[in-house]
């Protein structure tokens, strides 16, 4: 059956006995009524009510359609109700989506989410392709660069992500380091290999140094991060990620047209229910510690 606004009004007629009673519990008019009878017996090919100056009184047909009917309604209310106590606990699945460089940021917040609410279950989803959270991808995004514009989402600021330029101290032993900008287009660079840049960063050092200076380049952060640390050239990297290198070098410390704005991104279908508000406060809280110790 394709139709349930028709198998729904004769539920409701049958449940009732009226058609008077079922336009007002289904909040139309008496003629829809019993145009959706009228359309549902010729579907069916049978009669479902007998009409009497009482009202309407369901034949054998219309009493097996009523049963049929009810056990729908009751599964749909069940399932309604289900539903709406997802929104109102901390359990179940969590997913949320994220650059491939911000894991290291995310994921000890994720783990510290899970302690407080074990019953959650966490798909951590990192890539550069933006995830459809009207179609119901994931949970929470969390952006770089410009404020996103997708409608139906609610958009809150995270945190500026502040990068510098690096060198290993073998690269700076093999080729020493610069010390104005002027100096960088006689150096090797590691970059992202791509032709349209997102990374601010990575569009100041496009603009800067001669294409030739960028001798790696890689898909990957982590493979970048790796490759400034053996020594394979100059390269950016986040404040909070060579905070935990202490033998590379700040070549030259942040600047603003290289900093990326970090964004939370969440479906207005979805953002006030309880699981999300409650991985939002302790992102929001881990921001804070981000913003006093120099910035993510």
């Amino acid at each position: 059956m394709d139709n349930w606004d028709e198998i729904r009004t004769a539920y409701q007629v049958a449940r009732l006995g009226t058609v008077s009673g079922a336009a007002e519990a289904l909040g139309v008019h008496h003629a829809t009524v019993i145009r959706h009878i009228d359309a549902l017996e010729k579907r069916l090919g049978a009669r479902l009510f007998q009409r009497h100056a009482r009202g309407y009184t369901p034949t054998e047909a219309g009493r097996d359609l009523l049963s049929v009917a009810q056990t729908t309604d009751e599964q749909f209310g069940q399932l309604a109700s289900r539903i709406k106590g997802q929104g109102e606990t901390v359990a179940g699945e969590l997913v949320v989506t994220t650059l491939p460089g911000l894991s290291d940021l995310i994921t000890p917040v994720l783990a510290r989410f899970q302690r407080h609410w074990p019953e959650v279950v966490v798909r951590l989803l990192t890539d550069t392709r933006i995830y459809r959270l009207d179609y119901g991808e994931a949970h929470v995004a969390i952006r770089a660069g410009s404020v996103p514009q997708e409608p139906d989402n609610v958009v809150q600021p995270l945190i500026l992500r502040r990068a510098a330029l690096y060198a290993a101290q073998s690269y700076a032993e093999a080729y020493g380091l610069p010390e104005t900008d002027e100096d960088l287009r006689h150096h090797r660079f590691v970059a992202y290999d791509t032709a349209s840049p997102r990374a601010p960063f990575d569009r100041w050092l496009r603009q800067t140094v001669p294409a030739d200076r960028l001798t790696y380049l890689a898909i990957e952060p982590a493979a970048m991060t790796a490759a400034v640390v053996a020594g394979a050239g100059l390269g950016f990297l986040a404040e909070h990620e060579a905070r935990a290198r202490p033998d590379l070098i700040q070549v030259m410390p942040p600047r603003a047209d290289w900093d990326s704005a970090l964004w939370i991104v969440t479906h207005v279908d979805l953002h006030r229910t309880r699981k999300v508000q409650a991985f939002l406060a302790e992102l929001k809280e881990a921001a804070k510690a981000w913003s006093e110790t120099g910035g993510a």
